[in-house]
């Protein structure tokens, strides 16, 4: 295990440091001035689009609801992330990382809007339901049928196995640490709760994050904002150190720079998960009237999980100080960070909390890897035992340690990342020719709806003909 770990540490340090943060920031920056500004000028549009009655309610064809599409890929980007994730990143790069994650999600939202917009594009329907994701548009729109392939089975491996071993990872040094639970009884527990509902279906699911996603981020972030306001005179300062750390000549000079930037943008991506080709998979099931809706939806996810949950569990953490040198890892971090603030029973309710957080995303992640079997092959069996091995992984990241699970995760999602970024770039005129066609019709004061006729380029999409109007009107 120690050998493994090594060779994943090394072939991580070799993707961060020279790959993933040129390649990230730079096509960020590209998507945002490319498309005028996208997440920025439109985030008016985003609140109008999520409460639209169609989008609380699919309208009882084949898709899910746009809210519903929301919350199963909110499931995913809400979870260890915001709590582990961020701990680990300001013990870690100190707190610069804080502004890196910040970045990583402000220009990221821009390549989440483009994914997000290419998988309802080339979503395609059958009988029940939407199918669609970055497989779907690599094969259809990039007529690239191997790296379509070669994407669906490194999500399957990257979210189905690696990320829920992460989550159950989380969850178990939390109750360990809170109620000297064993790993191993945590993994028994997590491992039952899981197959009750992954045999359920993509209803069920989606049912379950709609109810568990509010629910917990809005008792999170209550609390979060209740230890803001009783230590607001803190802030200023809060908000100095983080910019000073981010680039201060004792950082630079020290080494501290660099891993501010690295382990900001890592957690920043494993959080907010913009451009990594998750959140289309989720995307391209929603019932929506025009593709650009659900790319829009989906960028306000990325505001929601960085730029607000996020940054109040940064902001508790470095506040609370005694990240510095800590030897507790991740999820422990920030249960001492909010019992320094508000009491110890605070630490138990962290621990219930990413509980609820960490369980809704090993939802979310496993609906990314049925969805990218399926386009494999759709084999009853080979689904059936994709689900056993979610299970297994599950209950293997529970007793597993906390530095081996993250470094696997940081090498799968740097893979996943790369070959959709690809896909995306080399798309982008396709979802930017959207973007135009909705911007005309809302000066129109229309409610947009999208015929694939607009397109310069209708190779590979089946959807969207006029002679489906009625479908998406």
């Amino acid at each position: 295990m120690v050998f493994l770990e090594n060779i994943v540490s090394q072939v991580n340090d070799v993707l961060w440091t020279y790959v993933l943060i040129a390649v990230l920031l730079g096509l960020g920056l590209w998507f945002t001035i490319k498309t005028g500004f996208v997440q920025f000028k439109f985030l008016p549009e985003m609140f109008r689009v999520i409460t639209d009655k169609r989008a609380v309610s699919a309208s009882g064809k084949k898709g899910t609801s746009s809210f519903q599409a929301f919350a199963i890929s909110a499931a995913s980007r809400v979870g260890t992330g915001n709590m582990a994730g961020v701990a680990a990143a300001v013990a870690t790069g100190g707190p610069g990382a804080v502004f890196w994650m910040w970045l990583i999600a402000l220009l990221g939202a821009a390549s989440g809007f483009v994914e997000s917009t290419l998988a309802q594009i080339y979503k395609v329907p059958d009988k029940t339901q939407y199918h669609g994701g970055p497989a779907y548009y690599m094969e259809k729109g990039l007529n690239n049928k191997w790296l379509a392939v070669l994407f669906a089975v490194t999500i399957t491996f990257t979210y189905g196995l690696v990320f829920n071993s992460v989550q159950s990872n989380t969850i178990s040094l939390a109750f360990e640490n809170e109620f000297a639970i064993s790993k191993n009884v945590i993994a028994v527990i997590l491992f039952i709760f899981t197959a009750v509902v992954i045999f359920g279906g993509l209803k069920s699911i989606a049912n379950v994050s709609q109810i568990i996603v509010p629910i917990m981020a809005t008792l999170y972030i209550g609390l979060a904002i209740y230890v803001l306001i009783a230590n607001i005179t803190a802030i200023p300062d809060m908000i100095s150190i983080i910019f000073t750390n981010a680039f201060g000549i004792r950082e630079v000079a020290g080494g501290g720079f660099g891993a501010a930037i690295m382990m900001g943008i890592k957690r920043g991506l494993f959080s907010n998960e913009a451009g990594m080709g998750s959140a289309p998979n989720a995307a391209a099931t929603a019932e929506v009237t025009h593709p650009v809706k659900q790319g829009l939806i989906q960028a306000l996810g990325v505001f929601f999980d960085t730029i607000l949950i996020c940054s109040a569990t940064a902001f508790i953490i470095i506040t609370a100080g005694g990240y510095e040198g800590s030897k507790a890892d991740g999820i422990q971090i920030t249960q001492n960070a909010f019992a320094f603030h508000i009491g110890d029973w605070a630490s138990a309710f962290i621990a219930i909390a990413i509980l609820l957080f960490a369980y809704s995303s090993i939802l979310g992640n496993y609906y990314y890897g049925e969805t990218n079997i399926t386009y494999i092959r759709n084999s009853k069996i080979g689904l059936f035992l994709y689900r056993l091995a979610v299970l297994a992984m599950v209950a293997f990241g529970a007793i597993a340690t906390f530095d081996f699970v993250w470094a696997l995760a940081d090498l799968t999602m740097a893979i996943m990342a790369l070959i959709n970024l690809y896909a995306i770039a080399r798309l982008f005129k396709i979802a930017n020719q959207a973007l135009q066609d909705y911007r005309r019709q809302r000066k129109q004061g229309k409610d947009p709806v999208f015929y694939r006729d607009v397109l310069d380029n209708q190779d590979g999409i089946t959807y969207w003909g006029r002679d489906q109007a009625s479908d998406h009107e």
